[in-house]
């Protein structure tokens, strides 16, 4: 048995985000992760994109810690070196009949505090991106991409630097609520051992149900079920005619096949949505049929032949298909009742940009415990 202040279950970027906070504030931390490195999971698969805060209900915490997760994601991007690019989006309506969405969006945008959208008219659009065929357009300046694998990096560089540590190969297995304000976990590995914290964090992303209801006492009535949206990404062949990140108007389940660039400006297309019942990375190139005809909208000059299968992600949604978009759940003791452990469900985009302010919000409940 070993004694531990806080335990962060997943070194995913919002993990090590939070265990750095946690650290910095002067706290024991050891992060447990189940794999043999950090960000395996959801933090390696993903557009690696810094969002606006352009979409979300303003009230939502997807909208309050997207705007100011960006702000403090830049900032911690410069003062740490870590890669990034400010590329800014344009969001593209290709049809007369979606004009009122790109109004739509610019309102839910200003609601939620982003003051830099601009709309763009045809010949604007057409003066900043020559290949993109668009009714109509918003520019977003403040979206931008990172390397999120240098971002997470540097977050695991602080925690070391404020004595936090992680252990990998070390699965949290099953955990006990002592009832007071302590719970006992089981971690396997190479070496089984028993933790006794005083404070549970739970970021495992696409297993923090799986974890959740693996803790005795923990009602598993307030444990969502986690619902798992496949998203295949395919690259453009060659070199890319856009330089900034082309949005369509969103679709039901995510935000339509867009354009992304890496920090080296190779594009890539998706991703699509294929809800699955398990968590899957394969491409199948048969699925580059609908990225063809998805593209073509608002790029017809896309020739046959010109994308590859790249890579797969999944993202840990709440709700199922056809349903209402979900939000962060950030659950602590006084919603669930079980002193020291805080619950993080739902975690998906803008989970990265949204990375520090959620782990601010999190010391925050951490800090509430104490006093």
């Amino acid at each position: 048995m070993f004694d531990v202040d806080s335990a962060v279950i997943g070194a995913g970027v919002v993990g090590l985000a939070i265990a750095r906070r946690l650290a910095k504030n002067g706290h024991e931390v050891l992060v447990l992760e189940a794999e043999g490195a950090i960000g395996s999971g959801i933090s390696s698969r993903n557009s690696e994109v810094i969002h606006a805060g352009l979409y979300y209900p303003t009230a939502s915490r997807k909208a309050q810690y997207c705007v100011d997760g960006r702000d403090l994601l830049y900032a911690y991007l410069e003062a740490h070196g870590v890669a990034h690019a400010r590329y800014g989006k344009l969001i593209v309506a290709t049809e007369e009949s979606e004009l009122a969405a790109l109004d739509r969006i610019a309102e839910q945008a200003m609601a939620n505090g982003v003051d830099d959208l601009q709309p763009l008219t045809v010949d604007q659009t057409r003066q900043r991106e020559p290949e993109v065929v668009a009714v109509g357009a918003l520019l977003s300046p403040s979206t931008g991409v990172v390397d999120s694998h240098g971002l997470m990096l540097a977050l695991l560089g602080e925690l070391g630097d404020h004595g936090g540590q992680v252990a990998y190969h070390a699965p949290m297995l099953s955990g006990t609520a002592l009832g007071n304000s302590t719970i006992r976990i089981n971690v396997g590995g190479a070496e089984p051992v028993e933790l006794q914290c005083r404070v549970v964090v739970n970021a495992a992303g696409l297993g923090a149900s799986t974890v959740a209801r693996a803790i005795e006492g923990v009602d598993h009535r307030g444990v969502p079920v986690t619902r798992f949206a496949k998203g295949c990404y395919f690259r453009l062949v060659g070199r890319s005619p856009f330089r900034r990140l082309i949005y369509p108007v969103p679709v039901p389940g995510g935000l339509g096949t867009h354009v992304t660039l890496d920090l080296g400006g190779q594009a890539r297309f998706g991703p699509d949505v294929e809800w699955v019942t398990q968590p899957s990375y394969d491409v199948d190139p048969a699925r580059a049929a609908s990225f063809y005809t998805s593209i073509r909208r608002y790029w017809p000059s896309l020739e046959d032949g010109a994308l590859a299968p790249d890579y797969a992600g999944v993202r840990p949604k709440i709700v199922g298909p056809g349903e209402p978009a979900g939000d962060f759940v950030i659950a602590g003791p006084e919603e669930h009742g079980v002193g020291g452990l805080i619950n993080l469900f739902g975690i998906e985009s803008p989970g990265l940009t949204s990375a520090l302010a959620i782990a601010n919000a999190v010391a925050q409940i951490v800090e509430d415990l104490s006093s």
